[in-house]
């Protein structure tokens, strides 16, 4: 049993008496060496935690006519997301980079001064990230910091050849763990995928496999069973604009991850108004349809049904039934719609929202009333059936990630030595 001091933080507690503890900047200066001409092309980005390539002739979100102001970085150094603090507390703010390359300078770049392993420090700013120590800098009231502020941090330094070695089991037992939950998520794509696939084919063929078909005159969709009608939206559903004007409705509802669900009116958890005088009060069978953001986000699930009374954003269109129909059913079939990108193409693929009036116009399959119920029951059943499996997955996911986190920490604070071989 090695000796211990306390480090003087108190979410650490003690570290290796041979362990020093300093400043960032002790460690590592600010790189700022500006892509001045434009002769660097080798775009890198932050993401979940890793610093990846990104092609810089993509279309795929948005990215500056010029990358003359982009920071050139260099292996070794330590990339910081320092922004949006307050309203973002999930995203990984660290990375390390292994090549050269540039980056968006709204990131502090964080460059060795001193004969450092950047992996082992590169790993214990990640466990401040996790732990969301980043937070309480600058009181908890500022939306971001500058490398001047952020340098003040405190971090250990063990000696350099204790540096490597934690750095090496790290990265081998990270790369362990990061290949089963990259296996795990594979599995959830898969059976994500089957379930789509499953609802496309449902609320374009209908469940039985002999039935007569026919075109439906939509090309992506192909044949239809003969019996059901085609129709634009509007001949089933107009749009509810019923405003909480008075404000006397509370039960606040969201749309996430394509369902619609409950959400504290009280928190301060996101950006809320002030007042929700301007949301839109729903009902149970209402479709709620996300218009906004077309061409820049193309990842969100954009429909959900509605099961409660509520209110929520009028910038969303709000699909209110004006015939019998089933709602389940058009969710269904306007959630493949989603999934297909359908959206998307609206408008001529340049707008970047739709209001009722243009969405209302896209045609849409009308089986038998009874054949939706029969429809929307078996897609119910089925999606809760995937759901299940799918949600044992993540369950295991969460815990391997919790295992990687609790991991490095303990490495990285001293709580554990590396075994001997």
């Amino acid at each position: 049993m090695r000796e211990v001091k306390d480090s003087g933080i108190e979410w650490v507690g003690s570290i290796p008496t041979h362990w020093r503890i300093h400043p960032v900047y002790y460690y590592f200066g600010e790189g700022k060496n500006k892509n001045r001409l434009g002769q660097e092309n080798n775009l890198l980005s932050l993401s979940y935690g890793k610093i990846v390539r990104k092609d810089i002739n993509s279309s795929d979100g948005l990215l500056p006519e010029s990358f003359n102001t982009y920071n050139i970085v260099e292996a070794d150094d330590i990339i910081i997301r320092p922004t949006d603090l307050q309203n973002d507390k999930r995203s990984l703010r660290t990375g390390l980079v292994h090549e050269r390359g540039i980056i968006t300078s709204a990131y502090i770049c964080l460059r060795p001064i001193k004969k450092i392993d950047s992996r082992f420090f590169n790993y214990q700013l990640h466990a401040y990230d996790v732990i969301k120590v980043f937070y309480n800098m600058g009181n908890g009231v500022r939306q971001g910091l500058n490398f001047s502020e952020f340098s003040r941090l405190l971090v250990f330094e063990p000696p350099i050849n204790e540096q490597k070695k934690i750095a090496d089991y790290l990265d081998f037992k990270c790369a362990e763990i990061d290949a089963l939950i990259s296996d795990i998520q594979a599995q959830i794509d898969t059976l994500e995928q089957y379930k789509r696939s499953v609802i496309t084919e449902a609320v374009t063929k209908g469940l039985n496999p002999d039935a007569e078909m026919k075109d439906s005159g939509i090309e992506w969709v192909g044949r239809i069973p003969a019996n059901w009608i085609v129709h634009p939206i509007y001949t089933y559903f107009a749009e509810r604009k019923n405003k909480n004007r008075f404000g006397m409705e509370d039960n606040l509802l969201s749309l996430s991850y394509g369902k619609i669900i409950r959400k504290d009116i009280n928190t301060s958890d996101g950006l809320l108004p002030e007042s929700f005088n301007t949301y839109n009060i729903v009902e149970a069978g209402d479709i709620i349809i996300r218009p906004t953001d077309l061409q820049n986000d193309k990842r969100s699930l954009r429909t959900g049904l509605v099961k409660e009374h509520g209110i929520i954003t009028s910038a969303y269109i709000d699909l209110c039934p004006i015939k019998k129909v089933d709602s389940r059913y058009f969710h269904f079939l306007l959630h493949a719609y989603d999934v297909m990108k359908v959206f998307y193409n609206m408008g001529n693929g340049v707008r970047q929202g739709l209001n009722y009036s243009e969405f209302s116009s896209l045609m849409v399959f009308e089986p038998p009333y009874d054949e939706q119920v029969l429809i929307a029951n078996f897609l119910d059943a089925k999606c809760v059936e995937i759901d299940a499996i799918i949600g044992q997955k993540k369950e295991q996911l969460s815990t391997l990630e919790s295992y990687e986190k609790s991991l490095i920490y303990e490495y990285v604070t001293g709580k554990k030595e590396v075994p001997t071989a």
